[in-house]
């Protein structure tokens, strides 16, 4: 998958060595969510996601955005 998020808490997780159970058991979560967003689940509670990432010093928020607009198509 190719997804910012999930690359990015895989990579850290191996980096540490940690195992999925190690990280839940750090971050305060369930093994479950862990698995499930490292597979890609589409709906995580964003608190939940915070938690883990706080663990790499890390947390989601807005950035900003902008789709590219192609004039020719109107």
């Amino acid at each position: 998958m190719n997804n910012p998020l999930i690359q990015f808490i895989k990579a850290r997780r191996r980096t540490l060595g940690l195992t999925q159970k190690d990280l839940a058991d750090r971050a305060g979560v369930g093994l479950r969510f862990i698995r499930d967003m490292e597979q890609g689940k589409t709906s995580l509670r964003l608190d939940k996601v915070n938690q883990v990432l706080l663990l790499f010093g890390h947390r989601m928020e807005p950035v900003a955005y902008r789709l590219e607009v192609n004039d020719e198509t109107r």
